[in-house]
C-alpha cells in the first residue's frame, strides 16, 4: 500500500500537462547538484510509470537509497509547487498579492522601509481590484507594524486612516466570516440529509437559517459576501423544494460574476457553480424550454474558455455539464438517444480520473442507472445501482441511498426475479431502519412491492391502479414529492398500466405539457 505522501505525489505528476513537466524540466536543470538528479530521476519515473512499484523504482535508479526516498519525494513535491507557482502565477491575483507582501517583508528586513511600504501599496490595490478582504487585512497589518516601528515620515493622519481602515475592514470580516459559515452550515444538512422531509425538519432549518442570519445591509457589503448571501438562500431553497427562490437566489449569485467579469477570472469555479445551481432550479422546475437555453450557454461558455481551463477548473465543468446532460434526458424523454450520450460519462466514472467526491459519485451512478431504467435496459440499470447498494456510504445522501434501493426492487420485478424479491426487501428494510421519518410514498411502494410475489398476473393491472391512485394524491403534497423528483414512480405505474414503455409514457407527458 503507498503512503499518503506518496499517493499524493502520483496525483499530483499526473495532473501535470506536457507544458508544465516541460517547464519544470527546464526549472530544476538550471543547476546540475548530484542531489538535484536524483530527485529528477524519481520525477521520469513516476511520469513514465503507469503504477508505483517501490522494488523496480530502487532497482532502476541505483543512486536512490531507500532510507532516501522520503526526503526525495517531499523535496520532488516542493521543487514541482515551485514551479507550478511561478508557471501560472498571472492566473491567480492572489498569488501576485501575497507575493507582494513576501517582497515587502524582505525589503523590511534590508531597511528599505519607504520601498516596502510602495510595495504593499500596490498588493493593496490588487486586493480592492479583486474584492479579497482577508489578504486586504493582512496588508493593513503589515502597515501598522511598519509605521509603529519605523519613522517613515508619514503624516499623522496616516496613523488615524490605518486605525480607521482597520476598524472598517474587520467589520467586513466578520460579516464574510458569518455569510460563509451559515453557507458552509446549510450545504453540509443538504450533503446530509437532501431534501426535508416534513413540517418539523422544514420549521427547523428555517429558523436555523434566521437564528444565523446577520443583520446586513445588501449595498454595504462586497461580492462575496453578497455571493454567500445568496448560496445561503439557494441551499436553504433547494432543500425545502421552493423552486421559485432556489432559481431566484441561483441566478443573483450569477448576476454578480456576469456584472463584474474579472470576478469570472478570479473564480471561475465558484461561477460554474452557480450555473449549476440555475440549471438545476430550472430542471427541478420543469421549465424545459429555459432549461435548454441555459444549457446550450453553459456547453458555450465551457468551449470558448476550455483552451486555457485548468485541470480544476476543467473536472468542475465536466462534472457539471455530465449532470444537466443526464437532466436534459430527464426533461425530454430521449432515453434512447441519451444511453449514448452518456457513454463518455460511463468512461470517466470508470476511471474516476477526475477524483470526484463520494457525494457527486452517488448522484451520477443513480441517474445513470435511471436513463438506463427509462430505456428498459434493467441489467445496466441494476449495474449502476449496486454500485451505491453495495458499498458502506455511512449517512451520505441517505435520501438517494433509499430511493435507489426502491429502485432496485422494481428492476428486480421488471426482470422477472420474483424469487429474489423477499431477500431484496429484507435487505431494504435493514437499511431504512436506519433512517427517521419514512414518508408515506416510500411505504406504499413498499407495501405494495411487499406484495408483488403473492399476486396473481391478472390482478396485476388492478394493482397497479390502485397504488397509481394513492401516490397521484400525494404527487404534490410540498412534503410527500420529494421522492417523485428522485423517481417517476407515476409514469412507471402508466408504463404497466397501458403497457407501453415508459420512456413512450414519459415523452406523451412532455408533449402534453408543451
Amino acid at each position: 500500500m503507498t503512503s499518503l505522501q506518496t499517493e499524493h505525489l502520483l496525483h499530483l505528476v499526473s495532473s501535470m500537462s506536457k507544458t508544465e513537466k516541460r517547464s519544470f524540466r527546464l526549472h530544476v536543470n538550471r543547476d546540475q547538484q548530484a542531489d538535484e538528479k536524483l530527485f529528477v530521476q524519481l520525477f521520469d519515473y513516476l511520469d513514465k510509470s503507469k503504477s508505483y512499484n517501490e522494488q523496480e523504482l530502487l532497482s532502476r535508479i541505483p543512486g536512490i537509497k531507500k532510507s532516501q526516498l522520503s526526503n526525495l519525494k517531499a523535496n520532488l513535491t516542493k521543487q514541482i509547487m515551485v514551479c507550478l507557482r511561478l508557471l501560472h502565477r498571472e492566473n491567480h491575483t492572489d498569488i501576485i498579492i501575497r507575493e507582494y507582501i513576501d517582497f515587502a517583508q524582505i525589503l523590511q528586513n534590508r531597511g528599505m522601509i519607504k520601498a516596502s511600504l510602495d510595495t504593499l501599496e500596490k498588493a493593496k490595490k490588487l486586493c480592492l481590484q479583486s474584492h479579497n478582504t482577508v489578504l486586504q487585512y493582512h496588508i493593513l497589518a503589515e502597515e501598522r507594524k511598519l509605521e509603529s516601528n519605523y519613522i517613515t515620515g508619514s503624516s499623522p493622519q496616516k496613523a488615524k486612516k490605518l486605525n480607521d481602515d482597520a476598524n472598517e475592514m474587520m467589520g467586513h470580516l466578520q460579516e464574510y466570516d458569518k455569510l460563509s459559515n451559515l453557507s458552509l452550515q446549510l450545504y453540509g444538512m443538504y450533503l446530509k440529509h437532501g431534501y426535508v422531509k416534513d413540517k418539523s425538519e422544514h420549521a427547523y432549518i428555517k429558523e436555523f437559517f434566521q437564528s444565523q442570519l446577520p443583520n446586513i445591509q445588501l449595498d454595504q457589503i462586497g461580492p462575496y459576501e453578497k455571493i454567500f448571501l445568496f448560496q445561503s438562500h439557494v441551499w436553504l431553497a433547494h432543500m425545502t423544494l421552493d423552486f421559485v427562490n432556489y432559481f431566484r437566489y441561483s441566478q443573483k449569485w450569477v448576476d454578480i460574476f456576469e456584472d463584474q467579469p474579472l470576478l469570472i477570472k478570479e473564480d471561475p469555479v465558484l461561477y460554474l457553480k452557480g450555473l449549476h445551481n440555475v440549471l438545476n432550479a430550472l430542471y427541478l422546475a420543469n421549465k424545459e424550454e429555459k432549461f435548454i437555453e441555459y444549457y446550450t450557454r453553459y456547453v458555450k461558455y465551457g468551449d470558448q474558455i476550455s483552451p486555457s481551463m485548468s485541470s480544476n477548473l476543467g473536472s468542475n465543468y465536466l462534472l457539471f455539464k455530465y449532470i444537466h446532460l443526464l437532466n436534459n434526458i430527464f426533461l425530454t424523454g430521449k432515453y434512447e438517444q441519451g444511453v449514448h450520450e452518456i457513454k463518455a460519462l460511463e468512461q470517466v466514472l470508470k476511471s474516476n480520473e477526475h477524483e470526484w467526491d463520494t457525494n457527486r459519485l452517488i448522484i451520477f451512478y443513480y441517474k445513470v442507472a435511471c436513463v438506463y431504467f427509462g430505456n428498459d435496459d434493467y441489467d445496466n440499470t441494476l449495474h449502476y445501482l449496486n454500485k451505491i447498494n453495495n458499498q458502506t456510504i455511512s449517512d451520505l445522501r441517505l435520501d438517494i441511498q433509499c430511493f435507489a434501493r426502491i429502485l432496485t426492487l422494481i428492476t428486480h420485478f421488471e426482470l422477472g426475479n420474483e424469487y429474489l424479491l423477499p431477500y431484496q426487501l429484507k435487505s431494504v428494510f435493514r437499511f431504512l431502519s436506519k433512517m427517521e421519518n419514512l414518508q408515506t410514498v416510500q411505504r406504499e411502494m413498499l407495501r405494495f412491492i411487499r406484495q408483488l410475489p403473492k399476486m396473481k398476473p391478472h390482478h396485476m393491472t388492478r394493482e397497479f391502479k390502485k397504488l397509481r391512485a394513492n401516490l397521484v394524491k400525494l404527487e404534490h403534497d410540498p412534503y410527500e414529492m420529494r421522492p417523485f423528483l428522485y423517481l417517476d414512480v407515476i409514469s412507471w405505474l402508466d408504463a404497466k398500466i397501458e403497457k407501453r414503455t415508459i420512456s413512450e409514457v414519459i415523452r406523451g407527458k412532455i408533449a402534453a405539457r408543451r
